[in-house]
């Protein structure tokens, strides 16, 4: 089986501020294909239950925290053999979308099976 968890955006949001990425590479989006709904961590609940849409600066703190999602449409449709990111279902697409304004950087690529040649190359 394919492992996989939801979309963790302020991870993402933090490594890209970090690291200075240009692009993020979304991977194992058919493992999500037969779901009824997709969730993406958007802010961690504090022990205390506030918010905090930032990562933590600490692995005390990292470790004090849970995820909290938000949930959207799934798609039910195949997307193994999707090359072009337009061809992709309409929900699929979305939840990329919601990645891209959640990270502030955009999706580049996104695998969509085992194979080399399950990628689709965004422009």
């Amino acid at each position: 089986p394919r492992r996989c968890g939801w979309f963790d955006s302020v991870l993402t949001r933090f490594a890209s501020q970090v690291n200075g990425l240009t692009g993020i590479a979304v991977t194992k989006l058919d493992v999500l294909d037969t779901l009824d709904e997709v969730k993406i961590a958007t802010s961690y609940k504090t022990a205390d239950g506030s918010a905090r849409e930032f990562f933590p600066a600490d692995t005390w703190s990292l470790a004090e925290v849970e995820p909290v999602y938000e949930t959207m449409p799934g798609w039910n449709s195949s997307t193994c053999d999707v090359r072009r990111i337009e061809d992709l279902p309409r929900n699929a697409r979305a939840y990329l979308d919601r990645i891209e304004e959640l990270t502030n950087a955009p999706v580049c690529f996104v695998s969509v099976g085992t194979k080399r040649s399950q990628i689709i190359t965004v422009d």
